[in-house]
């Protein structure tokens, strides 16, 4: 059976984050990464990496490896270059949503080689249904989808026809373009976590999100969400699911 989770609305500030600072990189984290490490932040729900990462021109991650996990990519500004041991080779541009599924294996490595534009991305890990699986991936331009407004399905363990498929059927990845003062509702789950990409954002029974807040809801039901009235927001959800004991 599964158990009872309290509910909960946990917000995370930007600057109070995590945060790395390579000179080529600047990166903050939602959870334990790399050499950042607290016990009590590993993860929330499936989700257990959240990076939102900024990579100066002519630099980038060298060729490394992952194993048993789904990596989507999402980028906000500029472009990124993925090249893996599939053969897959491509650039990463704003609204072009891209999974790689590591599986029992893979390397790749993530690049920027403009010569004068940063590259803004966000990275985010959630664990696979199954381990040792084939490697995959996948990409899909979902500009269309999110330019008729509010929440589209990004990635999706769930089958939704407009977002990659993750091999994790407890878990969706929403986004939205949020125009000034639009309002969504954000998805009932079990654990569910929004990140403010851009802009600003209020969030009902919570207040205001400026750019970079995170919030960690847990069986919180479906509270509004408001684009700031000037900035509008661009936002990233989480909804996933915790798989039932018996």
């Amino acid at each position: 059976m599964t158990h009872p989770v309290q509910p909960t609305i946990d917000i995370r500030r930007a600057d109070t984050r995590f945060a790395t600072n390579a000179g080529w990189l600047e990166s903050r984290h939602c959870f334990s990464f790399s050499r950042h490490y607290d016990p009590s932040n590993t993860h929330h729900g499936l989700l257990l990496v959240s990076n939102d990462d900024i990579v100066a021109p002519r630099t980038g991650f060298d060729t490394h490896p992952h194993q048993d996990m789904e990596i989507i990519t999402w980028v906000m500004s500029g472009e990124l270059e993925h090249k893996d041991t599939l053969g897959n080779k491509g650039l990463i541009y704003p609204g072009l949503a891209q999974r790689m599924s590591a599986g029992r294996g893979i390397w790749h490595s993530e690049k920027n080689n403009t010569l004068d534009a940063p590259v803004h991305f966000i990275q985010m890990w959630v664990l696979p249904d199954t381990e040792g699986f084939d490697p995959g991936y996948q990409q899909l331009d979902i500009n269309p989808e999110l330019d008729k407004g509010g929440l589209v399905p990004i990635a999706s363990g769930r089958g939704h026809e407009a977002a990659i498929a993750i091999r994790q059927k407890n878990a969706v990845l929403w986004g939205g373009r949020l125009k000034p003062g639009e309002t969504v509702t954000v998805p009932d789950g079990q654990f569910v976590h929004l990140y403010i990409a851009q802009g600003g954002a209020n969030l009902e029974n919570a207040g205001y999100l400026e750019k970079g807040a995170a919030v960690r809801l847990a069986a919180a039901g479906a509270p509004k969400l408001s684009a700031d009235p000037l900035a509008g927001a661009e936002v990233l959800i989480w909804q996933t699911e915790l798989p039932s004991r018996n």
